[in-house]
């Protein structure tokens, strides 16, 4: 992999252009940061808009090809796909550096975008159910790789400062992805809308490379100032640090990655029942309501309301909490953050398990995940050698992330077909895994700090130079 910037940008105020200040209304932003961050919160947009342009394909494609029911086993299935994937990554890491790492990835995965065209333009039999599955693997390893880029492009301490404007771009990208199909697929087409992302993937490594180059200059013109940073690598990581580790050896041996992959399975976990809990009151109400084919339109009237609420929560958390949270508190106690609000939320469930209680409660959790928890958990990177960015990246943000999946499916299964559970049982059950929860993100918290500390710096402590 290629060198992290090793040099921070410029701290004199003279250096810092209308976009540094202007960005810095929201964040700490010194001299040259703001070009590149904001081209990483596009290019993560971009992203994510493509990955919502094929939601709606992917839903038309399996409920005509495969039926609703595939859709339970797809978590599984997708595990066993990526613990085959993920290997083959990690050997693209090792003999790859950076630049050609993701100029490779992306190209893969525009050349399967052209391939599904095609074949959904024959009508191939069972394609539905193939590219179920490849749109959930897209989806993790696509966004995981770019975290892991943003991570190895900046240090701890710009990281901590920047990453909320680039998860911002991230929550932009899912609503505009959302409406760009609504406009275009009546026009265009369900397989047409395969080209669209694949056009927007292009356009998203195009911002990659300028992100690099932008973050080059900053960090050389900083060098020119100050000199080389002491306490940050001088040589090219891959020399250094490019073990030729496969990505699940990594995570085995590294207590902190353990850590950090218990605290997804479990984030996933809870929140994968809690949408469980939510469509069960949902249908409940709506068979109570209305009658006929009236209860479709019902619940998808709920839900646009419901997302709409947690988008917008979101995007505030986003925007206004999540840049001071975490520069006056640190990534340490924004961790507690979610895990507290879920407890909250799932016992006033268990304890009022009505529709109002469920909605808001996972309003809550939703758009503090989507947001001040997103940034956090990609911090948790922030400190760890490109290697482990990459490839360690890779297993915990896919294949535990479908662990998660997997065991929420367990749980619903015995829950519903041996224990014949009421649902307020179910979010006691969530409960209990979010004191769990708790636990781990405290610990992981502590060596968050302590690896942090191992650099020569201490995390959360305000920057010297304001916005």
């Amino acid at each position: 992999m290629a060198d992290s910037n090793a040099a921070g940008p410029s701290q004199d105020p003279a250096s810092r252009s209308w976009l540094d200040r202007g960005l810095g209304l929201l964040t700490v932003v010194r001299g040259g940061e703001g070009a590149s961050a904001l081209l990483l919160a596009f290019n993560v947009c971009l992203l994510l808009c493509a990955y919502y342009v094929l939601k709606p394909v992917r839903e038309a494609l399996i409920l005509s090809g495969g039926g609703a029911e595939i859709k339970s086993y797809a978590a599984v299935g997708q595990v066993l796909l990526l613990a085959l994937i993920v290997p083959g990554y990690s050997w693209l890491v090792n003999h790859f550096d950076r630049a050609k790492l993701i100029r490779t990835v992306t190209f893969i995965f525009v050349g399967c975008l052209v391939a599904f065209y095609f074949a959904a333009k024959a009508q191939m039999p069972g394609l539905g159910i193939v590219f179920f599955l490849w749109v959930g693997i897209f989806n993790l390893m696509v966004v995981a790789q770019f975290w892991a880029f943003a991570s190895d492009l900046y240090s701890r301490e710009q990281g901590e400062r920047l990453f909320p404007i680039v998860a911002f771009g991230a929550s932009s990208g899912a609503v505009a992805g959302s409406q760009l199909t609504s406009l275009l697929v009546g026009p265009l087409g369900v397989p047409q809308m395969l080209l669209v992302s694949g056009a927007l993937l292009l356009c998203a490594l195009l911002l990659t490379l300028a992100s690099e180059y932008f973050s080059a200059r900053a960090a050389k013109s900083a060098e020119a100032q100050e000199g080389p940073s002491s306490d940050e690598q001088q040589v090219p990581k891959d020399e250094e640090t490019n073990s030729g580790a496969g990505a699940f050896q990594l995570v085995i041996q590294s207590p902190y990655l353990r850590l950090i992959g218990v605290l997804m399975l479990l984030t996933n976990l809870v929140n994968t029942t809690g949408e469980f809990l939510l469509g069960s009151f949902v249908a409940e109400q709506a068979a109570r309501v209305v009658s006929g084919d009236q209860v479709k339109v019902w619940i998808g009237q709920f839900y646009s309301n419901f997302y709409f609420w947690v988008n917008l929560l979101g995007a505030f958390i986003q925007l206004v909490i999540a840049p001071r949270f975490i520069r006056h508190l640190g990534v340490r106690v924004a961790l507690l953050v979610l895990p507290a609000v879920a407890l909250f939320g799932y016992l006033a469930v268990a304890f009022l398990p009505v529709l109002w209680t469920v909605r808001w409660a996972k309003t809550g959790e939703n758009a503090f995940d989507y947001s001040l928890n997103n940034t956090v958990r990609n911090a948790l990177f922030l400190p760890l050698t490109a290697e482990e960015k990459y490839k360690a990246k890779q297993v915990v943000d896919t294949i535990f992330v479908r662990a998660g999946d997997v065991f929420s499916a367990g749980l619903v299964f015995v829950g519903l077909r041996w224990l014949h559970a009421p649902l307020s049982l179910f979010a006691a059950v969530n409960a209990a895994l979010v004191v769990v929860w708790l636990f781990v993100a405290f610990r992981l918290g502590k060596a968050y700090v302590e690896r942090a500390k191992s650099d020569g710096d201490e995390p959360g402590k305000e920057p010297a130079t304001a916005g």
